[in-house]
Order: structure tokens, then C-alpha cells, then sequence
């Protein structure tokens, strides 16, 4: 039996977005977190390093996501293909449910130089596991790179405009690459 209850990490969560929302990321404590979730500040430090980590807990499941979808695309796949396809399923699975959470986490982030920063180095690794990507699936590493940019561009674009539209995420993804592709010419 678990000496925690299992939803520990979520009511911690919880609470740090409550607080953050009503407060500011940089007034807000963890004591005040634990509090309000009713825990202790051990707990919180259990579940993550620091306040930060509240906000950023996917990070680390991201390399392993791209790597699966991109094994999981069939080989005959164009790269933009693999690119569109895997960003259809991520926009559908992980980012349409959590419109309202990820519209106060952008809020968040534009308020903290601190979490600007952080975003930054996870769009870096969203690129890199990319890259890794094409590279295994045979690219060279000029093509892989520019993959991999081109990808994470599309997603931080679309999802400017998605935040503050009606319209799903993929189809706004679509028509960005279409404009890219344009511009191209």
C-alpha cells in the first residue's frame, strides 16, 4: 500500500495553479502550495525540485514521445509527413484537453524571466528529440535540423493563435505549414 495518497502530486498541482493565478509565480510560495493542498513541504519536495517543476512536469516525457512516433511512422513516410501526422496526434491527445491549463501556463510563463527561460530550453529539447528523430530514420544532419526547427516552429506558432481562437489546434498547425510552405515557394 502506498504511504501517500495517489493523488498527492495532483492536488499539489492543483494548488500552486490556484496560487499562481490569484498571486503570481514569483510571490507564491511552497509552504503556501503545501497549505493549500494540505501537505507538507517534504511532500511537495518529493514530487518536485522546486516550483518550477509544477509547471514544466511533461519535460521529461517528450524525448520519449517523439522517439515512439517517430519508430511508430512508417518508413515510406515523407519527413513533413512524419512531422503533420505526429503533430495531429499530439495536438488531439495532449493539447485540446488542456486548452484552459496551457492558455494560464503561457500567462505564467510571459510573466517570469525565470520560466521564459525554461520554456526555451524545452522547446531546445523538443527540437533536439526531433532531430534525433530524423536522424535515426536516416536524414543528414542538415535536413534533420531543419525538420526538427521547422516542427517546433509550427507548434509555438500555431499555438499563439490557438490560445486565443475557436479553432483546433491541428487545423490551425495545417494551415500554418500551408503558409509555410507558400512562402517557400
Amino acid at each position: 500500500m502506498s504511504r501517500w495518497p495517489p493523488d498527492t502530486r495532483e492536488r499539489l498541482r492543483q494548488a500552486a495553479f490556484e496560487l499562481f493565478a490569484e498571486q503570481g509565480f514569483a510571490e507564491t510560495t511552497v509552504p503556501a502550495i503545501t497549505a493549500r493542498a494540505g501537505l507538507t513541504t517534504r511532500t511537495f519536495f518529493r514530487h518536485f525540485a522546486d516550483k518550477r517543476e509544477v509547471l514544466f512536469t511533461d519535460d521529461a516525457e517528450v524525448p520519449a514521445m517523439v522517439e515512439r512516433m517517430m519508430t511508430e511512422a512508417p518508413a515510406s513516410a515523407s519527413p513533413m509527413t512524419v512531422v503533420l501526422e505526429g503533430l495531429r496526434t499530439v495536438a488531439e491527445t495532449r493539447f485540446e484537453p488542456r486548452k484552459a491549463a496551457i492558455r494560464q501556463l503561457r500567462e505564467l510563463v510571459r510573466s517570469d524571466d525565470g520560466l521564459r527561460e525554461r520554456d526555451l530550453r524545452k522547446r531546445a529539447a523538443m527540437a533536439d528529440a526531433v532531430r534525433q528523430g530524423f536522424l535515426t530514420r536516416g536524414l543528414d544532419g542538415t535536413r534533420a535540423a531543419l525538420l526538427a526547427e521547422t516542427c517546433v516552429t509550427l507548434v509555438y506558432v500555431a499555438m499563439t493563435e490557438w490560445l486565443d481562437s475557436d479553432r483546433a489546434l491541428y487545423d490551425i498547425i495545417r494551415d500554418t505549414a500551408e503558409t509555410l510552405r507558400a512562402e517557400l515557394g
